[in-house]
């Protein structure tokens, strides 16, 4: 059944309220009205300050850093909508926090990522929409339906534009070879992948360059920026097996800790990535460029909220 555009409402919290700002302006509706505060030792304190009974409700809200902060917001939200008897809530949620703890990969470890997803599913959520999940298979551990978006459409329009010649797109490890495939096909370019191996959380050593990526321009591509170690430990690599100029993209910037004074220092010419965690201050530099999902996001809002289908968005 088509839902009359009326009775769309779109909210957001205080993770990423520019991107939100991006969204209603694309689709022409307003953002909702809220009332989010914190009592003084830091509890989340929230109030809707309109009527959404019977309404499909989307509420954006990334969890990035501080992510336990953001995360509790959005199950506050979440939960204060269901009271208020909004038909459908649907959480947006361009940056998935904890999707890298999404398996067990040593003993007595948590699944961090099922967790969360449990928590959000729980608190009253009717449907997920999401971009670039760490690991594809964390669709399953929601017990709702997922809707998982790409940012490659936005990247890739960018990089072509580029008019970039004897273009090389590389994977920065194993993991990543079917992103940077599909990355190389709509680009027309060829293809690398870097041995990698990870020692521990947030430090990887690279080993070797797997294609040939000598006096080529290479892009190399992932779907998250973090510490941007292993990013210019790739870049250096490859700089040393001959490439040319080095790009690098990712869908989501978390930039933590020396990220952006380790890209300014690296091999890195150009860091692409998206607005999914909301640009600050401390995180800009020359050498990193951030595209903006608005469009994208609204889009498949309004398909879920005319019950469309949202495959056209994958291309």
């Amino acid at each position: 059944m088509v839902r009359p555009p009326h009775d769309m409402k779109i909210f957001t919290g205080s993770a990423n309220r520019s991107l939100g700002e991006s969204v209603s302006r694309y689709l022409k509706v307003p953002l909702g009205k809220t009332h989010l505060s914190r009592f003084l030792d830091g509890e989340v304190w929230f109030q809707i300050e309109e009527n959404v009974r019977g309404k499909d409700v989307f509420v954006l809200q990334s969890t990035s850093t501080p992510v336990n902060e953001h995360l509790m917001e959005l199950l506050i939200m979440i939960d204060a909508f269901k009271r208020a008897s909004a038909a459908r809530i649907t959480a947006v949620i361009p940056y998935y926090g904890y999707a890298r703890q999404d398996r067990k990969d040593r003993p007595r470890v948590p699944i961090s990522a099922k967790l969360v997803a449990n928590l959000i599913s729980v608190a009253g959520c009717n449907r997920v929409l999401t971009m670039d999940l760490h690991a594809s298979q964390i669709q399953g551990f929601f017990d709702v339906p997922v809707d998982h978006l790409f940012a490659a459409p936005v990247i890739i329009d960018h990089v072509a534009q580029m008019g970039l010649e004897d273009l090389c797109v590389v994977s920065p490890d194993a993991g990543g070879v079917e992103r940077a495939r599909a990355y190389a096909k709509r680009l027309g370019a060829t293809l690398a992948i870097v041995d990698k191996r990870r020692e521990t959380a947030n430090v990887a050593e690279v080993h070797n360059v797997i294609g040939d990526v000598s006096g080529k321009t290479v892009l190399i591509v992932d779907d998250l920026v973090d510490t941007a170690g292993t990013l210019c430990k790739v870049a250096e690599a490859l700089a040393e097996a001959g490439a040319g100029k080095i790009l690098a993209s990712a869908s989501h910037a978390v930039l933590s800790g020396n990220a952006v004074r380790n890209i300014n220092a690296s091999r890195i010419a150009q860091l692409i990535v998206t607005d999914s965690i909301e640009e600050r201050p401390e995180r800009k530099s020359d050498k990193i460029v951030v595209l903006p999902i608005g469009e994208l996001m609204g889009k498949a809002i309004q398909n879920i909220h005319e019950e469309a289908s949202i495959t056209s968005l994958f291309i």
